[in-house]
């Protein structure tokens, strides 16, 4: 498998290896994704590829590679390239395990705001796009005192809210590290103000999160091989979640499927694209399953492009694009 294969005038010009397939589960799939769709590897080679994010003004791709401490940038004319290096973990007191971004987002005034594991915190990078450097600016890293356990992915609301999961697997033991804090993985949001609200306490492995079109109802998904769920939650005039169920459940996915519930991302039309068991879950708004983007190699986020017809995905040592209509 490889990359471009060469390039004439700064754009494309012959194609990728292709990997997976297209598994449709409902004829309502035909809209969204044409049956003889091949993923493309647009970049391979890196340890454990997350958080993808379309940078418009960049025409590029960026994502975190967790364990490398690396945010990479890809462009159809010169490929991969380090973008940011360190991206999650800033201390000179070496260490392992996943220790760099992860989920990586934009605020309304157009920072690059992102998960960091080894720093245990929400930051947003005080530089340009076009110039990125090491300088983090802390949205926050603690609950009423205790440091986060390692935040993991994010998602604003269209005021400016800042929702995000704090699983544990920043910790170098997980949930038995002796520096983790708090008790429970939380889900919490950020007020422009500043402050932290806990939402919920209740999910054993929070992870991906999402809103729904109207941002009334948040997605969460649970990366737990015991409770491998995504669950919704109705927000009230408080913020406060109400009304917790089960969105779609992957509980019944064969155990030799790599991948858990991870990140996901929703489009105009409320079509869920959500990493899971065996490649990427398409769900309707009533979390109905349409069908998948069959891979072999453990997929954990995507990311659109500006027009939601093409998705970028994280799997795992490889970067996939994907045709949508």
């Amino acid at each position: 498998m490889s990359t471009l294969l060469s390039c004439n005038n700064g754009k494309e010009k012959e194609s990728y290896k292709t990997t997976g397939s297209i598994e449709k589960a409902d004829p309502a799939l035909d809209a969204i994704i044409d049956e003889n769709t091949k993923p493309e590897i647009i970049a391979e080679g890196f340890d454990w590829s997350e958080g993808p994010l379309w940078l418009e003004g960049q025409n590029a791709l960026i994502f975190s590679d967790v364990t490398q401490n690396i945010i990479y940038k890809w462009t159809a004319e010169k490929g991969k390239e380090v973008y940011l290096t360190p991206s999650g973990y800033t201390s000179n007191i070496p260490r392992g395990g996943e220790m760099g971004s992860n989920g990586l987002t934009m605020n309304k005034e157009g920072k690059l705001v992102i998960c960091q594991h080894g720093n245990r915190q929400m930051a947003w990078m005080d530089a340009d796009l076009a110039s990125p450097k090491p300088n983090f600016k802390t949205i926050a890293d603690n609950y009423q005192g205790k440091k986060l356990n390692s935040p993991n992915d994010a998602v604003y609301r269209s005021n400016g809210d800042l929702f995000f999961t704090d699983p544990p697997y920043g910790l170098l033991k997980n949930v038995d590290d002796s520096s983790k804090e708090i008790p429970f993985q939380g889900v919490y949001k950020v007020s422009k103000a500043g402050e932290i609200k806990l939402l919920t306490d209740s999910l054993t492995r929070p992870n991906g999160i999402a809103f729904m079109p109207g941002e009334k109802t948040l997605i969460v998904a649970n990366s737990d091989p015991d409770k491998k769920n995504w669950y919704a939650f109705d927000l009230d005039a408080n913020d406060s979640l109400i009304n917790p169920r089960i969105f779609h459940s992957a509980q019944s996915s064969p155990a030799t499927e790599k991948g858990l519930p991870d990140g996901m991302k929703i489009n105009k039309n409320g079509i869920v694209f959500a990493t899971g068991p065996g490649g990427v879950w398409i769900l309707d708004k009533e979390g109905k399953l349409l069908g998948k983007i069959k891979v072999t190699e453990a997929t954990s986020n995507c990311a659109f492009s500006p027009d939601q017809k093409t998705l970028y995905v994280t799997n795992d040592m490889y970067i996939l694009r994907v045709k949508l209509k």
